[in-house]
């Protein structure tokens, strides 16, 4: 597809739009900021446009597909996918300014919101009422819920209360043509016609750009209790979920760190995890106090009797609080170990998380690399991450065949490239090895029929001709 490259008089066309010059962005350094994302890759665009409102996000859009140049809509860029990257040049629309609605609405349980807002102001804009928005990504405090939608964002608390999708119950959208429209409502049940909220949800801004969602919101537990279960071997401790979570007690998280990861916490930012354990996980169940003490001695017998060698009881807010602050600080730590992160989502039945463990294990093994394994191991999205020096040819090429082998050991275990991070263009040369050819097309052919110009996110999700997957590309 041939996109037409911005000139002077387009530029003027987007001024006529964005009254506030200041919004439109042309100088090389400000472009520089939006060239790159949390992933890999850098890629210039053309101009960076900061709508504030509906009508103008969806003037910019219709111009973008009168004048056939690619569009890409933006939030805080904390993708791990590649998801905002504008790869073939073109607008960048950053929507983290449109960050104005934030009602909550407490009688019929839903938050009304624009897409700039975090998704940590949600989480504490609910809880002023008593409420409590689920999804946790664990980028939550820097992350836009915009960024939140188009990925369809899960977290720790998936395991029980589900992914971003199960709480959005309607969304303002601009369609590739410029027309806003209006999906779902503020209702649980809807059926009329298809569903094109979740359609829209995880589809990483190639259908359409969002711009205000309807969120539901849940009375919020009372009581909660976590434990830290210390595992000798990381095989068994996933055998020790499988019996936890078969066993009638569902746990609003199961996290799981592997040895390196706890090493690196307890040298970033130390908080009294053991040492010499080869993985630990940590558990927290949720709800009435009678029931959270009672669940959480069961969750500790369990874990014992699975083979963990001790298990650490935390009641106290202050002590969960702690544990949950090292959990969070796994992924900045890992950082230290070498400057290059791979952070992939390959997700499993959990009944297959030992045979997981024992794969990547091997890899590991195989290719000589830095991989250590944490992650959401309740309902078996892992993040194995490699740790790398993108200036070592020689290493990176064993990154990629690694990174290849992790997928299709996914895969031969029932599970899926991607639980929660998205396709972007990191997975997309993946995407047959999953959908097959068939599955694959009929995704393309609702891509074409949505976004015939081809507008929307360019080089995302589907792969380009001949594409390659390489981490070395896009520099």
């Amino acid at each position: 597809m041939v996109f037409q490259k911005i000139d002077r008089q387009i530029i003027e066309l987007i001024k006529d739009i964005i009254p506030e010059h200041s919004r439109v962005l042309t100088d090389k350094n400000d472009l520089a900021g939006y060239s790159f994302d949390a992933s890999f890759g850098t890629y210039f665009p053309e101009v960076v446009i900061q709508p504030l409102t509906t009508q103008e996000a969806a003037d910019i859009v219709k111009l973008a597909n009168e004048k056939s140049i690619p569009i890409y809509p933006r939030g805080q860029s904390t993708s791990l996918s590649g998801g905002p990257l504008p790869v073939e040049g073109g607008i960048v629309l950053d929507l983290s300014r449109m960050d104005q609605k934030l009602d909550v609405i407490p009688e019929d349980l839903i938050v009304i919101v624009s897409p700039g807002v975090l998704t940590g102001a949600i989480h504490e804009a609910a809880e002023k009422y008593g409420l409590f928005y689920p999804p946790d990504p664990s980028s939550s405090a820097i992350s836009t819920i915009g960024g939140n939608l188009a990925e369809n964002s899960g977290g720790p608390r998936g395991l029980k209360y589900g992914v971003t999708k199960d709480y959005v119950l309607g969304l303002e959208v601009v369609t590739p043509q410029g027309d806003i429209i209006r999906t779902g409502g503020k209702t649980v049940k809807n059926v009329t016609g298809y569903d094109l909220t979740k359609l829209i949800i995880g589809s990483e801004g190639t259908l359409g750009i969002i711009t205000e969602a309807t969120l539901q919101v849940i009375p919020k537990p009372p009581s909660t209790a976590t434990a830290m279960a210390i595992f000798d071997d990381v095989v068994t401790s996933g055998k020790a979920i499988s019996t936890i979570l078969t066993s009638g007690i569902l746990p609003s998280k199961i996290e799981m760190i592997d040895q390196a990861c706890i090493a690196a916490v307890e040298d970033y930012s130390p908080s009294g995890l053991p040492l010499d354990a080869e993985a630990i996980l940590l558990i927290e169940v949720d709800g009435k106090p009678l029931s959270v003490a009672e669940e959480i001695q069961e969750v500790g017998e369990i874990c014992r009797s699975s083979g963990a060698r001790n298990v650490v009881m935390a009641t106290e807010l202050s002590q969960q609080a702690n544990l949950w602050k090292a959990r969070k600080m796994v992924s900045p730590a890992i950082t230290r170990i070498k400057p290059t992160k791979i952070s992939e989502d390959a997700t499993i039945p959990i009944s297959k998380i030992p045979d997981m463990f024992e794969k990547l294990k091997n890899i590991k093994e195989k290719y000589q690399l830095d991989l250590v394994i944490f992650g959401h191991a309740g309902d078996g999205n892992l993040h194995p991450n490699i740790l790398a020096d993108k200036r070592d040819s020689d290493e990176m090429k064993r990154v990629e065949q690694a990174v290849k082998e992790i997928f299709e050991a996914a895969l031969q275990l029932g599970g899926t490239l991607s639980g929660e991070h998205g396709i972007g263009t990191m997975k997309s040369s993946f995407l047959e090895m999953e959908l097959g050819p068939v599955g694959l097309d009929m995704m393309k052919r609702i891509k074409e029929s949505w976004d015939p110009n081809g507008i929307m996110n360019p080089g995302k999700i589907f792969p380009g001709k001949d594409q390659v997957f390489s981490l070395m590309e896009g520099e």
